[in-house]
This record gives structure tokens, C-alpha cells and sequence, in this order.
């Protein structure tokens, strides 16, 4: 399907070309020669091996941020040195990891080398957006650049694994977790999938500047329960491989090297002890060669599932089909009595430790333990003044424009700009969450970016406004990871007073609100998702002073926005735009770079419609579309009465700051049949007065299937640019592989029939046309 998708190269121009981009999976560079070498490499060493020293392989545990001197002297140094610990995680510098490594490669008795891994999500010390926001960008190469930009920071200061990306489907804006995955569609969430995978791990794993990838949480970790982080989940075979399994599948047919195992539940059982999951399904139906870890004590709560005590949940995650233990130590203090006992086997032992010496092997350890960590060459490549050129690009093509009313934006470089909210000058909050690498106080916040690239021409004034929440308490919670939202002890009345005064010295207000950073995230799940009162009431007091208003908002997760959507004038959504969040802010609305991101999820009208997301299915009873349209009440029909169907901002949905118009849909051909392929093409013009981009988006509807199909799903996306006046044809290649489902026996095929073949600018806003498809 890559042929379905252009890339293109937007203002602020990204490093890398589309030429220099990963095509192909990594597993295809290694030849039957390579392979056969490997496999006597690690099977001369297992020989060598103590029964110890393979469960020490299988052993991940966290390092502490203990001190280079530390290395050997600490509790984690020993059992390196006894060959009890196959990697590292959350260890940070070159020279730390320098000395560990030595303590492996130099005291331990088989000198076997560590992996080092990092939560490097969205970025290293240069941090991009959050990946929800990546992903509005909707352009494979400046996700594939943004990883790959990761990728190097992290290699030259030590880092040889990542545990990204999250590739977990969610249609809950509820669950924090959102924020850091590509949001609720299986195609796109595929194709930013495998381009992370290939820009962490290029072509050539050895070569000192690519990383071990780790697509996590296998599976359907974004399917709990009422969005209540590490929550049940529960679905049918063909939900999963339909829509939930695609993101993952992408990245092992991406050659990713790792995967991680989910906290829920599935089927029943946990994922990190359920071997239909981690073997049947991932090795045995997908081919996957490489290891699988499990998620931070993952084992160990098995035990809370209900599943048995340490010895039985940790035998119950080996034979399932896991090969390394994050943190909790199940595998190096139970499975030696587990084989004494007949419990698990000495094969299933060494299965494990084979594949974690495996990728040792493929990242060049065994040839050089150190080619990963230079402390100069990381003082040169890491945060330097290009990387953060490129995160200030992608930051800019990843905002959405939900709103602009009287064209209010881009704003002019002239007069006086009023800047108030409760995260305008707070550094701190403008990576988001999983940012665990990033130089948060160097981030550039949103006055410091439009002071240092407008201040010359526009005044600017600030004022706070409101905190972000009335409830201090809750405020604390939101400050977790020392991300201080700088509470303001003035009363609400001071602070609004202030911003009303600020505001009536200014032509136009800039209004920052939203969520702080960590208010998405892990174990960030929240029952309401509107924008706090304290925020609102801000927001009404300034709407009365009757000037224009655009509104920045700053959020990990899809918001009911409905209170306050027709207060401001303008509304763009940043999400939590990175180290150059302010930079990139003030290129956009001064209109250095036009909006051109697109909703990768959709966003509610209100809490009670979650679950929404554009590709469900029809009902027996569906409401007539003109009354869905009109958001009108029919009795005995799949509606609300207290609320409309459609969402508020529909999955693909974005403005611009010029207009596109789209002509009618044509077709090559109507009555295809076999293998052919069908060309269907729009032309896209700019009929406005910017140059701009634009994401044209196919959609394809099955009308008559074995079993019900979505309304509509999507198939292809071409990013293209557009000078103002210009006009530019774009066709989408179909061919059956576009048509393929799993059906009601799990076969992954397509059926004759009918097809709505839908083109346009968003899911909700599109053109049509019918063709009949016969085998």
C-alpha cells in the first residue's frame, strides 16, 4: 500500500529526503550467510553458559541513577558481574553506561555485553511532538525523521534500545494513554508504525547510530475498560485482527527487533502470560523473529490478576512465549526451581536467552560493546541547533486549525498581542508526557517563542489568567514528574482581573489553555474531558471584552470542547508540541508555516458519546443521515436524545489557513475484475489566497459483506502542497489488497460486491463513487 501515500516536503523544510528514507524491513538486509554465522555464534556461546547465566540474559532490571563510581560497587553492579543481568533501562550518559558496560564485557566470565534501553517516545533530549501529534502531521517522513533523529541522540549518548512506539488503538479519550499512540485508525496507526520501526532502526542495526525498536503493548492495551488505565479488555477475534492487531503486525513485517507484552487481560488471560498471543499470533502466524519483553513488573501482576503465585506466573510467562523480566525479578529467583520441578523446560530457557543474544549480535555488541556512547560526539550531536530546527518543523505541520473564524489567523506583525493563560511561560510542560530525556528547561514556552521571533515588531503583553485547575490537590496530581504548573496563590478574582486588564490594552488575545502535560499519559485516566472550569470562566471573562481571541490549545487527548468551541474567534490545536513548542507556535500563527495537520482521532461533543471514532458500523435502525445531519431526535432509531450522533471535529479533520476545493471523484473503472487495479482520482485546488498543504484521504466502503463491514475505512492518504491558485491532480491506485478483511473464520480476504469509494478533505467531508468488483 506505500504507493498510495506521497510525501511531501513542507516550509521549514525537514534534513532528511524521501530518497534517504528506510523502504524496506531490516530483516531483509540479513542474508542466509549472516543468519547462518549468527546462529553459531550464539549457539558456541549458550554451550559455555551456566543455567544462571541464561536466566541472567532474561533478567531487565531498572538501574537507579546511581553515579559512574557506582557502577560495580552497587547491588546491580555485582549481579552484572555474575552475569545475572542481560540489559539496563532508564540509565542516562554515555559514561555511565560506558562503565556498566565495562563491568559486563570485562569482570563477568563470559564478557557478554548489556543492552541499554530508554522510554525514548517522542524524541531524546530534542523532543518532538507527543504522538498523537506526530501523527496529525499525517507525513511519513517527518515521522520516520523524527525517529531517526531519536534514534542518533540516543545511540551517541549510550541508549541501544527504545521502547517505542506505542502502536496501541484507542477510540478513549479517556484513557491518558492516547497521547502516546497514533489514535484510533488501524491504517494510519500501520503506517506510522513501521516507518517509527524503520527510522529507530535504519538498515543496518551495527552500525553505532540505530537502536533497537519495541512496538508495544501487545495487544489492545487501548481497549480497557471505561478508558481506567491497565484496565480489563474484552473482544471478538475478528475486532482484533481487523482493527486492533494491524499497528502491530506493520511492525514486525517492519522487521521491528522487540515487542512488548500488555498489562490487560485477553481472552482471559494476561497478555504476558497468554501464549496464543505472544507465540500462536505473534510467532507462529506473523513470523516474528525477534524477543519479547514484558511491560515494568508485568509478571509479577499476574499475581493480582488472579493467575498464581510469583514461581507459578513467572512459568506461565515463559512457556506463553516472554524472553525477558522488566524489573521484576520472576525469572532469576523462580525459574530455577520451576525446571527442578518439571515446570518449564531447559529449551524454552535457552529459546529465550537465544533470542536476547540474537539481537546483541545484530546491534554489533559482540564486535564492539562501546560503539554505542561517545560522551564528545554526544556533546556535539545531541540537542544541537539542527535537530531542534527539525523538531521545530515537524511541531508546526503537526497542529491542527480547528477553527478560524474572520481569518483572525494568521495574526499581523504589528500592534499589540495580548498572551495570557496558565501555561505561557511555563517551559516545563511543553514536551508532555513520556518525555523522560528531554531538557525541559530549555524548552522554549509559548512568550519566549513569539518574543524572540516577533518582539521586534509586535508588544506583547502577558498575564496568567487562572491556574490550571480551581483544586490545588487535584493540580499536585497533575504535577507529577517534576512538571510544576506554578501555581499562582492569587485569588481567581486577582488573576482574572489582571488578564482582563492585559487583555483590554491588546488588539487581539492569544489564549493559551488546556491540559498540563501530565494531565495525558500513563496512569493519567480522567472521567471528564473538557478544559477545567478555572480555564472556562478565563475564557468567558476575556470573550467580554469583545476582542478577537485565538485560542492555543494545549492537550494530549481528545477534549469535549463543546462549552467553549464558539467563544474564541480561532482555535488551534498544538497538542504538546515539544523542546520547540514556542517556536513552533509562533511560526503558525503568524503564519511562517501554514496549519496543514489533520485529526487522527476524533473529538466528542460530549463525554456520553465515547466510544466515537468514524469507521464503526451500522445499526439495524441507523438514523437517516438528513436528520444526522440536522442532529434531530427519530424515535426507535440509534440516536440520543439529548445529544446529536456526529462528533465535534471528525477523525481527519483540519483547516487551513487558505481553502481547497475538491472535483468530483473519476473513476478508471467501474466494473473491475480480479487482480486489476483501479485508478480513482480528484483534483485538488487552492483556492485561496496562502500556499498550503493538504491531506486528500481515500476511503473505501464494502457495502455487502460475510460479515458487517464499516461505514467507511480508510485506505490511503496523499499529502500535498499547494501554492495558492495551483491546482493538482491526485489518483490512488486500489487494488484488491485495499478490499481485504478478516472475515467470520479469520481469513484474510476480499469478497465481490460493491464499493463506496470516498475521497476528501476529512471522513466526514468527502466525495463519491460506485464501482462493482467481481473475482
Amino acid at each position: 500500500m506505500k504507493k498510495l501515500i506521497v510525501l511531501a516536503t513542507l516550509a521549514l523544510s525537514p534534513v532528511f529526503s524521501a530518497q534517504e528514507m528506510v523502504d524496506k524491513p531490516v530483516q531483509s538486509y540479513q542474508t542466509a550467510q549472516y543468519q547462518a554465522r549468527k546462529k553459531a555464534f550464539v549457539d558456541n556461546l549458550l554451550s559455555k553458559m551456566t543455567l544462571d547465566e541464561k536466566i541472567g540474559q532474561m533478567n531487565l532490571p531498572t538501574s537507579g541513577d546511581f553515579t559512574t563510581g557506582m557502577a560495580q560497587s552497587s547491588d546491580i553492579g555485582k549481579k552484572v558481574e555474575q552475569g545475572l543481568v542481560g540489559g539496563l533501562f532508564n540509565i542516562k550518559g554515555a559514561d555511565k553506561i560506558k562503565a556498566v558496560q565495562k563491568v559486563a564485557v570485562e569482570k563477568s566470565r563470559l564478557k557478554i555485553p548489556m543492552i541499554f534501553g530508554m522510554d525514548v517516545i517522542h524524541g531524546y533530549e530534542t523532543t518532538f511532538p507527543i504522538p498523537l501529534g506526530l501523527a496529525a502531521s499525517w507525513d511519513m517522513n517527518l515521522v520516520q525523521q523524527s525517529a531517526r533523529v531519536a534514534a542518533r541522540e540516543a545511540a551517541f549518548d549510550g541508549i541501544n534500545w527504545t521502547f517505542s512506539p506505542m502502536v496501541d488503538i484507542s477510540r478513549e479519550p479517556r484513557w491518558g494513554r492516547v497521547s502516546e499512540g497514533s489514535g484510533e485508525d488501524p491504517y494510519l496507526g500501520s503506517e506510522i508504525s513501521k516507518n517509527m520501526v524503520y527510522g529507530y532502526q535504519g538498515k543496518d542495526l551495527a552500525n553505532g547510530t540505530n537502536i533497537l525498536a519495541c512496538v508495544k503493548h501487545f495487544a489492545l492495551y487501548g481497549a480497557g475498560e471505561s478508558g481506567r488505565d491497565y484496565n480489563t479488555v474484552d473482544m471478538s477475534h475478528v475486532r482484533m485482527f481487523n482493527e486492533y492487531f494491524p499497528p502491530y503486525k506493520a511492525a514486525v513485517d517492519a522487521g521491528v527487533a522487540s515487542v512488548m507484552a500488555s498489562f490487560n487481560e485477553v481472552d482471559g488471560v494476561p497478555a504476558t502470560g497468554n501464549r496464543w498471543l505472544q507465540t500462536e499470533v505473534l510467532r507462529n502466524q506473523w513470523k516474528f523473529k525477534g524477543f519479547v519483553v514484558t511491560d515494568y513488573t508485568g509478571i509479577n501482576e499476574m499475581v493480582d490478576h488472579g493467575m498464581g503465585d510469583l514461581q507459578q506466573v513467572s512459568a506461565l510467562a515463559l512457556k506463553a512465549g516472554v524472553d525477558m523480566d522488566m524489573v521484576g525479578e520472576g525469572f532469576l529467583t523462580t525459574l530455577k526451581k520451576s525446571l527442578s520441578e518439571g515446570k518449564v523446560t531447559q529449551a524454552e530457557i535457552d529459546m529465550a536467552a537465544r533470542r536476547i543474544l540474537e539481537a546483541k549480535y545484530d546491534l554489533g555488541l559482540f564486535d564492539n560493546p562501546y560503539k554505542h556512547g561517545d560522551a564528545k560526539l554526544a556533546a556535539k550531536e545531541v540537542y544541537n541547533l539542527e535537530n531542534r530546527n527539525i523538531a521545530r518543523s515537524v511541531a508546526a505541520q503537526s497542529m491542527v486549525l480547528l477553527k478560524n473564524e474572520n481569518q483572525v489567523l494568521p495574526l499581523k506583525k504589528s500592534g499589540t498581542v495580548a498572551v495570557i493563560g496558565p501555561l505561557v511561560n511555563n517551559s516545563m510542560n511543553m514536551a508532555g508526557t513520556w518525555s523522560v530525556a528531554t531538557k525541559h528547561s530549555a524548552s522554549v514556552n509559548l512568550m519566549q517563542g513569539l518574543q524572540a521571533n516577533y518582539g521586534k515588531d509586535v508588544k506583547f503583553l502577558s498575564a496568567k489568567g487562572a491556574n490550571i485547575d480551581y483544586d490545588a490537590k487535584l493540580e499536585e496530581i497533575y504535577a507529577a514528574h517534576g512538571k510544576k504548573t506554578d501555581r499562582d496563590s492569587r485569588s481567581k478574582e486577582e488573576l482574572l482581573k489582571e488578564a482582563v486588564d492585559v487583555a483590554n490594552k491588546a488588539d487581539v488575545i492569544v489564549l493559551a489553555i488546556g491540559e498540563s502535560a501530565e494531565m495525558s499519559g500513563e496512569s493519567s485516566s480522567r472521567s471528564e474531558i473538557t478544559i477545567p472550569q478555572s480555564q472556562v470562566d478565563l475564557l468567558n471573562e476575556l470573550k467580554k471584552t469583545g476582542k478577537p481571541i485565538a485560542m492555543i490549545l494545549f492537550t494530549g487527548r481528545p477534549l469535549a470542547l463543546t462549552n467553549v468551541k464558539d467563544m474564541p474567534d480561532a482555535i488551534l490545536n498544538a497538542w504538546f508540541p515539544g523542546s520547540e513548542a514556542g517556536n513552533a507556535i509562533a511560526d503558525v500563527i503568524f503564519g511562517k508555516v501554514n496549519p496543514s495537520g489533520k485529526l487522527p482521532m476524533t473529538f466528542p461533543r460530549s463525554l456520553g458519546q465515547v466510544p466515537i471514532y468514524y469507521n464503526a458500523k451500522n445499526t439495524g435502525r441507523p438514523l437517516d443521515q438528513k436528520l444526522t445531519d440536522k442532529c434531530e431526535y427519530q424515535r426507535f432509531r440509534s440516536n440520543y436524545m439529548d445529544e446529536c450522533n456526529t462528533p465535534l471535529y471528525a477523525f481527519g479533520y483540519g483547516l487551513s489557513y487558505t481553502r481547497f476545493n475538491y472535483s468530483d471523484i473519476s473513476i478508471s473503472n467501474a466494473n473491475p475484475k480480479g487482480n486489476q487495479t483501479v485508478q480513482a482520482s480528484v483534483t485538488v485546488t487552492n483556492s485561496g489566497n496562502y500556499d498550503g498543504a493538504e491531506v486528500v484521504q481515500l476511503y473505501i466502503r464494502d457495502m455487502v459483506g460475510s460479515i458487517t463491514r464499516p461505514v467507511k475505512e480508510l485506505k490511503g492518504f496523499q499529502k500535498i502542497f499547494l501554492k495558492k491558485g495551483e491546482s493538482k491532480k491526485v489518483t490512488f491506485d486500489i487494488t484488491p489488497e485495499s478490499l481485504k478483511f478478516y472475515n467470520g473464520d479469520l481469513k484474510y480476504d476480499w469478497e465481490s460486491g460493491e464499493f463506496d469509494i470516498m475521497i476528501g478533505t476529512s471522513s466526514d467531508e468527502v466525495k463519491h463513487s460506485k464501482i462493482n468488483w467481481t473475482k
